[in-house]
């Protein structure tokens, strides 16, 4: 492997899966990108909710900002251990399909990625990130557990 995305949500889980990304690349003489999936503005669920008009900007330049500070720390502790790295972001709705993106995309060879594990009736109902891009990816998929 010599391009390798990993992606991030910028959680505990994830700065332990970063870790041994930038290991497993040094071991493996890859480069890394760091992926976050941005959120979306919510869009109100009723026709008469009542919002600011200028929320949907403010919460577009706080989720860039986000993923900016991201971004920039986990390139960070790649540089400062030999690893070439970048940084990619998207506003997603659908965070799987934008990780498969990213990684096409970014000619990446490799998809990196935490098990977050969902448990119970939510794991039931909204399914995990993780399993739906070891479903829909063409691209090989290491899970860090």
């Amino acid at each position: 492997f010599k391009n390798i995305l990993v992606p991030t949500d910028g959680s505990e889980l994830s700065d332990s899966t970063v870790e041994r990304a930038i290991s497993f690349a040094k071991d493996a003489g890859a480069r890394i990108t760091f992926f976050y999936a941005q959120p979306d503005f919510p869009t109100p669920l009723s026709v008469g909710a009542l919002f600011d008009p200028s929320t949907p900007e403010q919460f577009s330049k706080a989720a860039a900002a986000e993923a900016e500070k991201i971004l920039t720390r986990y390139n960070a502790s790649a540089n400062a251990a030999g690893i070439e790295s970048n940084g990619d972001t998207v506003v997603s709705e659908v965070p799987f399909e934008a990780i498969i993106a990213a990684a096409q995309r970014n000619g990446s060879d490799l998809i990196f990625m935490a098990s977050h594990g969902r448990r119970g009736l939510s794991g039931l109902l909204l399914g995990s990130e993780t399993q739906k891009v070891l479903t829909h990816s063409k691209i090989p998929v290491l899970v860090y557990r």
